[in-house]
Parts: structure tokens; C-alpha cells; sequence
């Protein structure tokens, strides 16, 4: 059983609470979440966020082929860090540690994926192939999508996205 880890940084030039305010809000997924994915929230996105939200999506990934994702909302601390569970979805599993910190400047974000892919051995051998690729284009997106949103932090940090 192969676990993946996708590990990615981003620094914005806004406050903590501006940060926190914008990235714990399910509803603003779809804002940094490319257009031809078709996601779209189906439930569960009324409330500020909290432990054992449960959140229902609806996401286009490939080939126009609709997937239902349902999430939990597992752990919240305010203004620190958050993270969500699949409970039904496109992955064997899903697990994603959302950290938010105060640097000088600015505020670092920093997402931790831990994740398996379905299909045992052929999961595996589609992985790089599919799999890490689109990831990589999701976040890609969602960075230069903070970026306008919010601006381009000044500093030689650059931003990062590495896979294990």
C-alpha cells in the first residue's frame, strides 16, 4: 500500500485573519479550484467552519466524468490550522492538513496531503502518469489564483510544491 504526500507553501502579503477569514470559508474552494473541473458545493458550506462538518462536492477531475466528494472537517484551531478527511470520494484516501502562520510581511500557508490512490497496483502505476500531474496543476492554479486575489509577497521565498 503506497501513501503519497504532497507538501505545498505559499506566502501571501495579508493579514492572519484575512488569510483565515478567506481559506477556512468552504465556499471560496471553487474560487481557487480551475473552471473546467466543474466543482461545485452540494451541501454542507452554510456555516463558519468546525470538527464534523461534513461538506459535499461535486468535481469534474477528467474526461467530463462527474465524482461526488464527500469531506469531514476533522480538526479546526483558529487562525492556526485546519483539516479535512475524504469520507467518499475519487481516493483510497485523502487527508489534508491545512497550516496557516504569521511570518514578517505576510501570512505562510502551508498544505500537507497525505493520500492513497484507488486500484492497487494499477492505481500506482497510473499515479504519475494522471494523478500527481493534475494534482500539481490544481495547485499550481490555486497559487496564481492567491496571487491575484491577494498580491505576490515580496521576498526570495519561493513558493513550493513537492511530492513524496
Amino acid at each position: 500500500m503506497k501513501i503519497y504526500t504532497l507538501k505545498a507553501k505559499q506566502n501571501l502579503p495579508i493579514s492572519l485573519e484575512k488569510a483565515w477569514e478567506f481559506l477556512s470559508n468552504p465556499k471560496n474552494l471553487k474560487t481557487i479550484t480551475p473552471d473546467y473541473m466543474g466543482f461545485e458545493i452540494i451541501s454542507g458550506a452554510d456555516r463558519e467552519m468546525y470538527p464534523g462538518q461534513i461538506i459535499q462536492y461535486i468535481v469534474t477531475p477528467m474526461a467530463g466524468i462527474k465524482n461526488k466528494w464527500v469531506t469531514e472537517i476533522t480538526h479546526v484551531v483558529d487562525k492556526k490550522h485546519f483539516v479535512d478527511e475524504q469520507r467518499f470520494g475519487p481516493y483510497a484516501l485523502w487527508h489534508h492538513k491545512h497550516f496557516i502562520k504569521e511570518i514578517p510581511g505576510g501570512v505562510e500557508m502551508e498544505d500537507i496531503i497525505d493520500y492513497k490512490v484507488p486500484f492497487g497496483v494499477l492505481g500506482q502505476l497510473v499515479h504519475p502518469i494522471l494523478v500527481k500531474p493534475k494534482l500539481k496543476e490544481i495547485f499550481l492554479y490555486r497559487e496564481k489564483k492567491l496571487v491575484e486575489l491577494f498580491g505576490n509577497f515580496e521576498s526570495n521565498t519561493k513558493n513550493q510544491i513537492i511530492f513524496s
